[in-house]
């Protein structure tokens, strides 16, 4: 009998990374969503609709993406959630970007009832979640994590053992603050060569040659802020605000005060003031262009 596996919310990343364990796995997936429309799109891979209390009867390894730490907690913890229906030998795992102690609260609640959980939030974009390149720290003990990264490789291709649980969160967490913080710096940049009468694809680019160069630079740098597109359906503004409250939350519980991500969450709450809260995060660079009163 093949293995089969569960799988909690479907949305952006969701949809891609089930429709790789439905392909590469060799097991039977069986998965979750409000929306029913990625859901039949996935049964052209032979996923197969349940209901949560059925994934959480048949499923041996059951995976989570959710949009928040706070939505994790509710399918978990709720009135009609996760732990009052999962039993001794399951294995749960996050790939949901959740608060550190969210994590270990539900480590410890698990456990409790004999079952195994990881956190591994992904990182990367949602076209790497459809090319199956993500990136994926992973939070767990050794034989959970022996257990799950052969079905993490299915859709990721740099899985790293980040430690116990809880610190595939803090390496999630952390990596968003410094990415978005390097995002803010370049829509400061770009605002700043716009006012002075330079044209910013000559500073990107010169960026690009020089120390400035990063990530953030080749991709929300060039293909967002630099062109001032920013879609919805991508990672938008107030998720990434979300990530970084998390950021800050994660810095105050170990008594280090955060001055650069507080500063991005005040660019954040800015540009979801002025309507942009659904765009793609870096639309931050829309609060500055607009005080140039030059928009490209």
């Amino acid at each position: 009998m093949s293995q089969k596996l569960g799988f909690i919310g479907v949305g952006v990343m969701g949809e891609p990374i089930c429709r790789h364990l439905a392909e590469k796995s060799g097991a039977t997936v069986i998965a979750c969503d409000r929306d029913s429309e990625p859901l039949r799109r996935l049964e052209q891979v032979s996923v197969q609709s349940a209901s949560m209390a059925e994934i959480a009867s048949d499923a041996q390894i059951i995976f989570m993406s959710l949009p928040s730490g706070e939505v994790v907690e509710r399918v978990v913890f709720g009135e009609d959630g996760l732990l009052r229906k999962l039993r001794a030998g399951q294995t749960l795992v996050d790939l949901s970007t959740s608060p550190h102690a969210t994590a270990i609260r539900l480590a410890t609640s698990l456990n409790d009832i004999g079952v195994q959980f990881s956190d591994a939030p992904v990182m990367r974009t949602r076209a790497a979640a459809q090319a199956g390149t993500l990136a994926v720290p992973v939070g767990a003990d050794d034989r959970t994590f022996t257990l799950i990264e052969p079905l993490i490789r299915c859709f990721a291709t740099d899985v790293m053992h980040a430690g116990p649980v809880g610190c595939g969160q803090v390496v999630k967490i952390l990596n968003n603050m410094v990415v978005y913080e390097t995002v803010l710096a370049l829509a400061e940049a770009r605002a700043v060569a716009v006012r002075i009468g330079m044209d910013p694809e000559k500073l990107f680019t010169a960026f690009a040659t020089g120390s400035a160069d990063s990530f953030a630079l080749r991709n929300q740098g060039f293909k967002a802020i630099l062109p001032q597109q920013f879609p919805e359906k991508a990672f938008p503004v107030t998720y990434a605000r979300k990530d970084l409250l998390y950021a800050v939350g994660l810095a105050e519980q170990v008594g280090v005060d955060a001055t650069g991500a507080k500063n991005l969450v005040a660019s954040f709450d800015k540009a979801i003031n002025a309507g942009y809260g659904d765009m793609y995060a870096p639309a931050i660079s829309l609060v500055f262009e607009s005080m140039t009163g030059k928009g490209s």
